[in-house]
This record gives C-alpha cells, structure tokens and sequence, in this order.
C-alpha cells in the first residue's frame, strides 16, 4: 500500500488501531432548552481545561510553535458567533446539545474541506478535533491517552486529531500511519517535529491491518509493507540504520558552508509562514528565508490586516534574520484560498482562476498596503519581494509599475526604506517557464515553484486521489522545463531558487546541481540533511549525471536511475 510521506524516516513495529473519533449522534427533543445549553456551556468549559492541559504538555515535550495550535483551538472555543448559532438552533429547534453543535460545526468543517487548498482544508481538522471533544465530554465518553500504549508500536488510525497526536509519546511510537490527512495538517506538523516517520492518505489501511499485524512505514516515499517478508524487514531494517547515521552526523553540518566537494557554493534557505516559524529557521542554520508565505498573515481573520500589522510581521522576521536575505512572496489568495472578507466568486477551476497577482492587479488598494509594509520592513533587513503566479510580461509591468509608485510615495512620506531592493517572480506557469528569457530581463532573480509547475505541466490535480499517480517530479518534461529556466536565467545574470518540495527531495538534488540551481529554498527541517548530501557531491559528476537524465523517455527510467546512482 502506498500514501503520502508527510514525516521521513522508518517506522517498524507492532499495529496498534486507534478508533475513528466518529461518534453517532442522535437528534432528540430538548424537553428543557436552558438545561441544553447549560450542558453545552459546561462541556466548553471542561473542553478549555483538557485543551489547555494539551497545550502544556505540547509546550513541555514538543514546543512553543507546535503548542499554539491549541491555543488556536482555544480561540475557536471562544467564538461567540459560532456557539450563538448552537445557541440558536436549540432554541428554536427544541433539539439537544449534542445535535445542535454536531450540525452548526459540520457546516463550517464542510465548507473548509471543500476548498482546494490543502493548507485550508486542514484547518478543518482543528473544528473536527474540538466537535469530537465536546461530543464526548457531553456524552460521558472516556479520552483514550495515547501516552499509555506499548513500546515499539506503530500507530494506525483512520483520522488523527491534532491533540490525538499531542499527547504521543515519541519514545514508545515507531511510525504513524493515518488514512486521511495531507502534508501541512497539524498531525504531520507535529509528527515532523516530533521526528516520527509519518504517512497519511492511505486509503482503506485501517480495515485492512489487525491489532498486532507487523507493519512497516516509509515516511519519505510513502510506502506501507504489511505482515513483511523477512527478505523486506531485512531492506528497511539496514535503511533505517542507514538513516540513523544521517541522522545522528547532521548536527555536525551547522555553521558549514554549503558547498560541493569541488568548490562549487550554493545557497540552503527555509520556507515560512509566520514570524514565529523563524525560529525552527534559525536553528536548522538556514543560510537565509527563501520564501515568506504572508498570505498566512491574511488567514484565519474577519478581515484584511492592516498595513502596520503587515509591517510588524514583516520587519519581525528581518531583524530575526541580522541581515540574511528574506524573501517576502506577496498575497497569494483567491480562488482555492478563500478569504470570505474579500467576497471572491466560487469558480468553476480555481487553480487557474481568480487569484495571487491577478487579484492583486485588480485590488491595488490592498496590493499598495502590502508593498508599503514590505517596503518598510526593508529599512530593518536585506528583504526582497516575490511576485506570484506571472503567466506574462504584462503581469510582470504591472506589479512592478505598482511597486515602483509604492515606493516613490513612502519615498515622499520620507518613510526609510531599504536600498537595491531586489525583485523577483515565481516560475509557476508553464507559460512563465517558456518565456524565461523575456522574463528573465525584467527582474533581479527567479524562484520556481514547483508544486504548482508540477500540476500545471502535467495537467495533474495534485489533491485528487484519482490521478495524483500521475503527479511526476521526474517527468522529463518537467525535467527539461526546468533547465531551461535556469538556463536562461543564468544567460541574463540572474539566480534561481527552488521553493518548491523538490528543493529538498534527496535523490534531485544532484539533478538540481547538475542543472547549476543557486537557492535550493525547503522546510527547515530538512536543511541540515540537504547539506549533508551536497556537502558529499561533486558538481561536475552532478552535471554528467544531468547529461545521461536528459536522454531518458520516461519518469520512472528517471526515478530509478537516480536513486541507483545517490545509493551508489
């Protein structure tokens, strides 16, 4: 069976099954309103103290990033909106409290799980994690602690809750395998943290072990082997040893250079979200940001933030970096990522819709506001800007023309600002690619997104189970698109990075070298690791291996020669 590595490393142990947090609820007549909603307001009240007892217990054993998403449960607890219309339909409909809130909050949860975006429809696990509590407090079940189960197991369960996860001892789990979930929901994060190996998407595996079966998990490639062959066992058993040693050694990669075994220096950077993720940045030694999603700024609000909220993020992460490069992608809503605030259409395809710079192009009163509080940050760091999702040269004109009168006016406000701040584009769209060259002369550097150049090449949904087979990194095309982007960025001067999950896939990044890629840009976690291979690599054999990749046909030709080639 096979799912999606969301923790790297190698789970072998024991299955132990946790049971599907589902809970029937029966719709009833309240003979008593008041006594509902009592019942209701005390379960909220028992909830906040479990969740709080959560978020000391993350806090203590896992950390402070990690903690706050209870604390964001928390909030959610406190909504007075949410529960007014609990509230409301018990009263008016004569229902239990039970009934009432299972109905109010599946509404809400069906609304995120139906955008496209994977980050959204993963917030709908905090709603889910905290309507299953209250059901079961309301109800009088008992709160299984996963801190309890034995040594060496590995944990199978159908749907894993962020405080589920919290409350694991890393010590006694060897693996998580979970039948739902996506790379960014809060059990991965936190498994990541915690470095248990971590697939999910397996779809039909809780039916298909028993308490007890031997199981293994591949965190990276997503593989699941049950019951193995000893021949099997033997494989991962001296794969996991392999990575142990990795592992163990990488500490030794902090304050090393980035560099080839024959000169040749990149750059290793860290993707965030929010201000608070520089710490995981600063201490994996990333060399700079190589990609601050502020659209994580726009999220999770009842309206835009404004421009002295923006900039208090932004310089935040400046000064945290003491004059490091931090690339600072502008908004990247619309479309899949909706913000009710801003009123956006349900469209028919919205990865190829209303969105990003598009949007932003439309909207210049929150385009400028945003460039404002960039541009202010500036005066704190070595900050650049990056454009989302250009598909042409008249995009591009566009939010430079913006950029450029942002910049005059605050010059004329006499607001400081940063000198030569630098201007760039994410290689996201085909057509971009294509058109590197043209592009390549308007801008001080590329970054090449290649979650959304994968899905847009290959014509592949990546979030649709269906086809996500199909959804090739080592696809020759892909392969080749690629390479002439950096190609023709390095004909007009200009560097390239990679945000995308291929910036730090272990058996491209020799491709990636052999290309001549200058910012290899990846979660922080995986910085040391991605240092350790390059730090092992020679350039020029990078650049021969480029040369026979090229004369392949087919991507798994492509994937099967690599990995031959790194184990080698």
């Amino acid at each position: 069976m096979k799912g999606l590595g969301v923790s790297q490393g190698i789970g072998i142990g024991k299955v132990f099954k946790l049971e599907p947090n589902e809970i029937k609820v029966e719709k009833k007549e309240a003979e008593n309103t008041s006594v509902e909603i009592e019942k209701l307001n005390n379960a909220i009240i028992e909830c906040k103290l479990q969740i709080n007892n959560i978020y000391e217990i993350t806090l203590k054993n896992i950390g402070e990033k990690e903690a706050k998403i209870f604390k964001a449960q928390e909030m959610m607890l406190e909504d007075e909106d949410v529960f007014a219309e609990v509230h409301n339909k018990i009263k008016t409909e004569k229902v239990n409290c039970e009934f009432a809130l299972n109905e109010v909050l599946n509404k809400y949860i069906k609304l995120f799980d139906n955008i496209e975006d994977e980050y959204y429809r993963d917030r709908a696990y905090d709603l889910k994690d905290i309507m299953y509590r209250l059901t079961k407090i309301i109800l009088g079940y008992k709160i299984i602690k996963l801190s309890d189960i034995d040594n060496g197991t590995v944990l199978v369960a159908y749907d894993l809750s962020p405080s589920d996860t919290a409350q694991i001892n890393k010590d006694k789990i060897s693996g998580i395998i979970v039948e739902t979930g996506g790379r960014t929901s809060h059990a991965a994060i936190i498994a990541r943290t915690m470095e248990i190996p971590t697939v999910v998407g397996v779809e039909g595996i809780y039916k298909k072990v028993k308490f007890g079966d031997e199981i293994i998990c591949d965190g990276a490639t997503g593989k699941i082997s049950i019951n193995p062959s000893d021949k099997i066992k033997q494989y991962y058993k001296l794969k996991k040893q392999k990575e142990d040693d990795i592992k163990n050694n990488l500490v030794e990669q902090i304050g090393l250079e980035t560099v080839t075994l024959d000169g040749h220096k990149v750059m290793l950077e860290a993707n965030i979200g929010v201000p608070a993720d520089i710490k995981n940045a600063i201490k994996s030694d990333a060399e700079a940001i190589g990609l601050v999603r502020s659209e994580f700024l726009y999220m999770s609000r009842s309206k835009l933030p404004t421009e002295e909220e923006q900039f208090q993020a932004y310089k935040e992460i400046a000064v945290k970096m003491k004059g490091k490069p931090v690339v600072i992608r502008t908004l990247d809503v619309g479309g899949d990522k909706e913000l009710p605030y801003l009123k956006i259409p349900t469209e028919m395809n919205p990865f190829l819709g209303y969105r990003a710079i598009r949007l932003c192009l439309d909207n210049t009163d929150i385009f400028k506001s945003q460039l404002r509080a960039i541009l202010r940050a500036s005066a704190y760091g070595r900050v650049k800007i990056l454009f989302p999702m250009i598909s042409s040269i008249s995009e591009l004109r566009g939010a430079k023309k913006l950029y450029f009168e942002t910049r005059q006016e605050l010059i004329d406000e006499g607001i400081a600002i940063g000198d030569n701040i630098e201007l760039g584009i994410m290689i996201e769209i085909p057509s971009a690619a294509i058109i590197s060259d043209i592009l390549a002369k308007e801008v001080d550097f590329f970054s090449i997104g290649t979650n959304d150049l994968i899905q847009y090449t290959l014509a592949v949904d990546r979030m649709n189970s269906k086809i996500n087979h199909l959804y090739n990194q080592y696809h020759p095309a892909l392969i080749r698109l690629i390479k002439s982007v950096i190609d023709n960025a390095h004909a007009a001067n200009i560097k390239v990075a990679m945000c995308g999950e291929m910036a730090s896939e272990p058996n491209l990044i020799p491709l990636l070298l052999g290309m001549g890629l200058d910012e290899f840009s990846m979660s922080p976690c995986s910085i040391l690791k991605s240092r350790h291979i390059i730090r092992s690599l020679s350039k020029k054999e990078c650049e021969e291996l480029l040369d026979e990749v090229l004369n392949l046909e087919a991507g798994i030709e492509v994937e099967s020669y690599l990995i031959s080639k790194l184990n080698r």
